[in-house]
């Protein structure tokens, strides 16, 4: 990213210089203030919430893995602990705790850039204020739904490396203490999902290329940062969770990885098509010109985290964000800096910059919504109740269970595992001998829960016949069912019953 503050040109009358800075730190005022009413108008995000719950399970002294099952590695709960202890504190909701704690993230980032690169020769013809105005909405106001999660977070401690990534790029030597700042964001990332790697080596091997530094970039001090991160997560995660290894990894290579749509339905996805279209606009700006440096950096890294969507391979919305996010500032920074094109062309690509924009919100906000299914249940008017949902569909026990008080009885975020291996049996993924074996995986699942209810007497049920059977599911389980005789049918919302305890002597 190349971002520069110096307001106006050197020629420039102070007075001019000041109005400037002035109204664009109004309008970061005025964007900030969106980015907060978003906040609260969506729906709490699905996966954030379950997370918060894992971790306040581990601040209770439960182990991961073993008294929470998470089947992505621990940085995806570790990230959530800071909200969840602040939150114990101060007595404030632990989902606006992370609201606050991302937004805190996302200026700390831009500052971070922007002291690499206010003095860069790669901002050369680049108006900084409208950049960081970009940067700031493609952070804060894009991803709508997606707002704090993995993805989210990854890129936001990544964008310094890219900054990095551009000094050295331009001849330039970072300070020491920014490079390794940027290194342990890059290492942060790299904790979350494997498949990030791609995006954090991207920048290095340009850096390695224009530089001619070749296999020297590795001795960086923001790489060697990175990569004793990186180790010692590995190293921390097999001593503290060494779970993670035998049992979760097995898990997702057998039942969690087949499970996904064609190459071809990912293709379909909205999110390759928008990425595409953004980076094809950038082409159709530069006419034959070459691309900046900075350009370069950008699209490269945008198309490593297009590659890991791909790899990832379940097409859902929020693993998207980075690819289209780089991808879209990089359009808009290719438009700011464009000084070769018509006032008509630049127009017409800045609409068409407008119209991904807003559809990429929209993108990012498709995600199940419970809450007429909360509003029902908050009804009920149980303090602090109990919840257990029989479903593979995580949307519908959190955030519900969060915004009603009220306490998750499993130790998994649903019943995924049967789900996945009905779904393996169906298209014919299973032989009979795997089959076996594979129904191991769910008698495991399903001992978990009977335990879990025992542990945790659910005071409120949730039977999801919407996304699933669950009703056939527990008539095929009288095992599970057994546990459950003394609930009675409350109500139902889109075909998800809500059951609550009988009444003593009822």
């Amino acid at each position: 990213m190349t971002i520069n503050l110096d307001a106006g040109s050197p020629a420039a009358p102070a007075m001019s210089g000041a109005r400037c800075s002035f109204a664009a730190w109004l309008a970061l005022a005025g964007l900030f203030g969106v980015a907060i009413l978003l906040r609260h108008v969506l729906a709490a995000n699905t996966d954030v919430s379950w997370l918060l719950t894992a971790g306040e399970r581990m601040v209770d002294g439960g182990r991961l893995y073993v008294d929470v099952i998470e089947t992505n590695p621990p940085m995806s709960v570790l990230a959530y602990l800071p909200a969840v202890v602040i939150s114990r504190i101060t007595g404030l909701a632990a989902k606006t705790v992370v609201d606050a704690l991302v937004f805190i993230a996302i200026f700390a980032s831009l500052i971070c850039c922007t002291s690499l690169l206010r003095r860069s020769e790669s901002v050369a013809g680049a108006r900084g204020w409208p950049l960081v105005l970009l940067a700031f909405v493609v952070l804060a106001i894009l991803p709508t739904q997606s707002f704090g999660q993995r993805e989210h977070i990854a890129l936001i401690a990544l964008l310094p490396l890219l900054a990095i990534s551009l000094v050295r790029i331009t001849g330039g030597t970072p300070p020491r203490w920014l490079a390794i700042a940027a290194g342990l964001g890059a290492a942060v990332t790299l904790a979350f999902k494997p498949h990030f790697a791609l995006a954090v080596y991207v920048p290095f091997a340009i850096v390695g290329m224009v530089t001619r530094l070749s296999w020297r970039v590795l001795l960086l001090p923001e790489h060697l940062t990175a990569a004793v991160g990186g180790t010692l997560y590995v190293a921390v995660t097999a001593i503290v969770w060494p779970e993670f290894f035998t049992e979760i990894l097995p898990l997702l290579r057998d039942v969690y990885v087949p499970v996904k749509p064609p190459l071809m339905a990912l293709l379909e996805r909205p999110a390759i098509s928008l990425w595409a279209i953004a980076l094809l606009a950038i082409v159709a700006l530069q006419r034959g010109r070459q691309l900046a440096s900075s350009l370069v950096v950008i699209i490269a890294t945008s198309t490593a985290f297009a590659a890991a969507f791909l790899l990832q391979g379940k097409g859902w919305p929020y693993q998207s964000y980075p690819a289209i996010a780089l991808a879209l500032f990089a359009l808009g920074f290719a438009l700011i800096q464009d000084n070769g094109s018509s006032r008509l062309w630049r127009f017409g690509i800045g609409l068409l910059l407008l119209a991904l924009f807003v559809r990429s919100m929209l993108w990012f906000d498709v995600a199940f919504d419970a809450r007429p299914l909360q509003e029902r249940v908050a009804q009920l008017g149980q303090k602090n109740p109990a919840i257990l949902a029989i479903t593979a569909e995580p949307g519908i026990g959190h955030p519900l269970t969060r915004a009603v008080g009220g306490s998750w009885v499993s130790r998994q975020q649903g019943l995924w595992i049967d789900t996945y291996l009905t779904v393996m049996r169906r298209g014919g993924m299973l032989d009979d001998a795997r089959a076996a074996a594979f129904e191991s995986y769910a008698e495991r699942e399903r001992r978990r829960l009977i335990a879990d209810i025992r542990r945790t007497p659910p005071t409120i049920l949730i039977v999801d016949d919407l996304t699933g059977s669950a009703s056939d599911w527990l008539e095929a389980h009288p095992d599970v069912a057994g546990l459950l005789t003394d609930f009675q049918h409350i109500d139902t919302v889109n075909k998800v019953g809500i059951f609550t305890r009988k009444a003593s002597g009822g």
